[in-house]
C-alpha cells in the first residue's frame, strides 16, 4: 500500500526509532463465516484519506473506500461467495474459479455472441427510445443486488483508522501554475495556499486516481480476506462513555519524569485550519504553519467571539481563529461531550474514536489501550489484536500528537480542546481498558445535547418541475445515435427530460440503468448508478428554472459481454399542485462488440 502525510517530516523526526514507516501500512481484516453458505462479508480497518476525488467534482461519491468495496463486492460476486471461495488474479477482476464471464449481477440466460454481425446491428436499429412514461413508486427497479433474493449476499466494508494525516495524492503536492513542488512547511506557491495541490496516481484523472487507491485496497483486502486463518474466539465485550472534552483534567508525564495535571479547553480552530490541505486547499492568505496570526482576520474574528485570556493561553501555541467551543448561538458550534468507545470481539479490540486521529496519534493510543490489556495476569488478551476505528459515533475534527500540534499545520490547527487533546484520548481509553479486563462497568456522567429540534435548513424545498409542452418526463433530449456501435472502453451516454432527484432519493432504486438484450425478446438489468461504469448527472439550465436534464453516461467495461444495450432512467417529478409523480424513460438501443 501507498500513502503519504502532510506531517512526514515531523512524522518521521519523532518516530524514526520506533517505527519503520512514516504512515501505517498496515491492514487489518476480519472475515465473516457461515456454517451454511461460507464467507458472508469482511471489514478491514487502513488508514487514508478519502480524498482522490478533489472538491472540483460534483457527483456523490463514495472516493477510495467507496470503490474498494463495490469491487470487492463485485469480486464476490463474480466468484460465487458466499457460496465458494476464490482467488484473485493480478489485475483483481477476474479468477480462474469465475463462474461465469458475463458482467456481474446479469442474468446467466443472457446469450453471448463470439462476435458483433450486420444482423446484431439491425436488431439493435429496430429498438427505438420508448419514450417516458408514468410509473407507480413500486414499479421503480430496485437495485439489482437488492433484487438477488436467492442466496445471501456479500457486504464489504473498508473502515477508516488514523487518517488524520495520510492522503492519497501520493505523487506529491505540486503548484498548478508552474508545477513546481509546493514549499515543504507552508503547502503554499509563492505564499498562497490556494494553488498547492496533491496528485493522485491517475494524475490528472481524479476518477483514475480513485480508481487506482481503490484497487488498491481492494487487492490487499482480497489477500487477506483469501489467507485468513486465525479464528476468532472468546468473549464479545464493550465499554463506553461520554466525556466533556472541553474541561478534562489529564495528568501527563514532564520532560524530568515527574506528573503533573492539565486540562483540556474549550474547541477552537486555529488559523492554519482555514489554509485547509493539499487534498483541498483554503483560501485568502492563510498558510499552514501559522503560530502567530493575522492581524485583519482576527478583527474578522472578533465580530464573533473575542477569544478571553485562559483560552488563548489553553489554546497555546495556536492562535486562536475562531473560538467555536464558546459560540452558541444559534446553537453550539463544536461539540463539547463526546463519545469513547471499546468493542472486543474475542481477540479483536476496536478503538472508536469521534475523529481523525494522525498515525502517530493513532499509533500512541493503540500502543497505550494494548498495555493495558496485556497487562491482565490471566492471559486472556495475550493475543490481542487493536484497530482504530476513525470518525466514529459522532465529528470532532483532527486529534494531533502534541509535538504535532506545536508546529500548527492544518491538523494541529483543526484539534480542537487544546495541545493536550491526544493525552486525554490515552488516558480515558486506558479507564475503559482497565474497566473491561477487570470486568467492570464505566459510569457515564454526560449526555449529549439533542439539538434535533434547533437545526437550521437553508436548502430551499423543489417547488415544481416542468418540461417544454409536448414533451413527457423521461423523453430524450439527446440520445444515443442510430445504428451505433461501441467496443470495450467506448463511452455511451443520452440525456433525459428529467426532474429534481430530491423529490425521492430512490434510496433502494436506481436513477440510472443499463439493459442487455437477451434471447427472448426481454430487457436485463445489467448495470445500475453503483457501478462503477455507470454515472448519472443532473443538471439545470439555470438556477431558477423548472427544468432539468439527466444525462446517463456509460463506459463499456472491458468485461461486458457483446450484445444489444439501452439505457434507462428513473425519477420522480413534483407538480406545482399535486403529489409527486414516479416516471421512466429509455434510450435507443446500440450494439456492443
Amino acid at each position: 500500500m501507498e500513502a503519504s502525510s502532510s506531517l512526514r517530516f515531523q512524522v518521521s523526526r519523532f518516530s524514526s526509532f520506533k517505527y519503520k514507516y512514516n504512515v501505517d501500512k498496515e491492514m487489518t481484516l476480519i472475515k465473516f463465516v457461515d456454517d451454511e453458505s461460507g464467507p458472508i462479508g469482511s471489514f478491514n480497518w487502513f488508514a487514508t484519506h478519502g480524498t482522490s476525488m478533489s472538491r472540483t467534482n460534483s457527483l456523490i461519491s463514495g472516493d477510495n473506500k467507496g470503490a474498494a468495496a463495490r469491487f470487492m463486492e463485485d469480486w464476490a460476486e463474480q466468484n460465487g461467495i458466499p457460496k465458494q471461495a476464490a482467488h484473485v488474479n493480478h489485475d483483481g477482476l477476474e479468477s480462474s474459479h469465475m463462474t461465469s464471464r458475463l458482467p456481474r449481477r446479469v442474468s446467466p440466460i443472457i446469450p453471448e455472441p463470439n462476435e458483433i454481425t450486420d444482423d446484431l446491428v439491425q436488431l439493435a436499429s429496430s429498438y427505438e427510445a420508448s419514450g417516458g412514461r408514468r410509473l407507480s413508486s413500486s414499479s421503480i427497479t430496485k437495485r439489482i443486488r437488492s433484487t438477488q433474493q436467492n442466496r445471501p449476499k456479500f457486504v464489504s466494508a473498508f473502515c477508516q483508522s488514523n487518517c488524520g494525516d495520510v492522503s492519497p495524492n501520493v505523487l506529491g503536492t505540486f503548484c498548478i501554475d508552474t508545477g513546481l513542488p509546493c514549499d515543504f512547511n507552508h503547502s503554499t506557491c509563492n505564499g498562497k495556499n490556494e494553488l498547492c495541490y496533491g496528485r493522485g496516481p491517475g494524475y490528472p484523472d481524479e476518477f483514475e486516481s480513485t480508481h487506482i487507491i481503490g484497487n488498491r485496497q481492494f487487492q490487499k483486502a482480497v489477500d487477506l480476506f483469501s489467507s485468513a486463518s486465525e479464528e476468532i474466539q472468546g468473549k464479545i465485550d464493550y465499554r463506553h462513555t461520554y466525556l466533556d472534552f472541553s474541561k478534562l483534567e489529564v495528568n501527563v508525564r514532564t520532560s524530568t519524569g515527574s506528573q503533573q495535571v492539565v486540562k483540556t479547553c474549550p474547541a477552537a480552530m486555529g488559523f492554519a485550519f482555514a489554509a485547509g490541505t493539499t487534498d483541498g486547499p483554503g483560501a485568502f492568505d492563510f498558510k499552514q504553519g501559522d503560530v502567530k496570526g493575522n492581524p485583519f482576520w482576527r478583527l474578522v474574528r472578533n465580530l464573533l467571539k473575542t477569544p478571553g485570556k485562559e483560552q488563548v493561553e489553553c489554546q497555546a501555541p495556536k492562535p486562536i481563529l475562531l473560538d467555536t467551543g464558546e459560540m452558541k448561538e444559534p446553537y453550539d458550534w463544536a461539540p463539547a461531550i463526546l463519545p469513547i468507545q471499546i468493542i472486543r470481539i474475542g481477540q479483536l479490540a476496536i478503538l472508536c474514536v469521534p475523529g481523525e486521529f494522525t498515525t502517530m496519534a493513532g499509533r500512541r493510543l493503540r500502543d497505550a489501550v494494548k498495555a493495558v490489556l496485556t497487562s491482565d495476569n490471566s492471559g486472556e488478551f495475550n493475543n490481542i489484536h487493536v484497530v482504530l476505528a476513525g470518525l466514529t459515533n459522532t465529528y470532532s475534527q483532527y486529534i494531533t500528537t502534541f509535538e504535532e500540534y506545536e508546529i500548527q499545520r492544518y491538523e494541529g490547527a483543526s484539534t480542537l480542546y487544546g495541545p493536550h487533546t491526544l493525552s486525554a484520548y490515552i488516558q480515558e481509553f486506558q479507564k475503559l481498558a482497565t474497566a473491561m479486563v477487570a470486568n467492570k462497568e464505566v459510569p457515564t456522567n454526560f449526555q449529549p445535547p439533542d439539538m434535533l429540534d434547533k437545526q437550521i435548513g437553508l436548502l430551499p424545498g423543489v417547488v415544481f418541475d416542468s418540461t417544454p409542452p409536448g414533451v413527457e418526463f423521461g423523453d430524450v433530449s439527446s440520445d444515443v445515435p442510430a445504428s451505433s456501435t461501441f467496443r470495450k472502453g467506448s463511452v455511451v451516454n443520452a440525456t433525459f427530460y428529467s426532474a429534481c432527484p430530491r423529490n425521492d432519493l430512490l434510496t433502494d432504486g436506481t436513477f440510472a440503468l443499463v439493459e442487455k438484450l437477451d434471447g427472448s425478446n426481454s430487457w436485463v438489468p445489467a448495470y445500475d448508478d453503483d457501478d462503477w461504469s455507470l454515472r448519472f448527472k443532473w443538471s439545470r439550465p439555470s438556477k431558477l428554472s423548472p427544468r432539468s436534464f439527466a444525462t446517463l453516461e456509460w463506459t463499456v467495461p472491458g468485461d461486458a459481454p457483446s450484445g444489444v444495450y439501452r439505457l434507462r432512467h428513473f425519477g420522480a417529478s413534483k407538480p406545482l399542485i399535486g403529489s409527486i409523480k414516479h416516471f421512466t424513460g429509455t434510450s435507443r438501443a446500440f450494439a456492443v462488440r
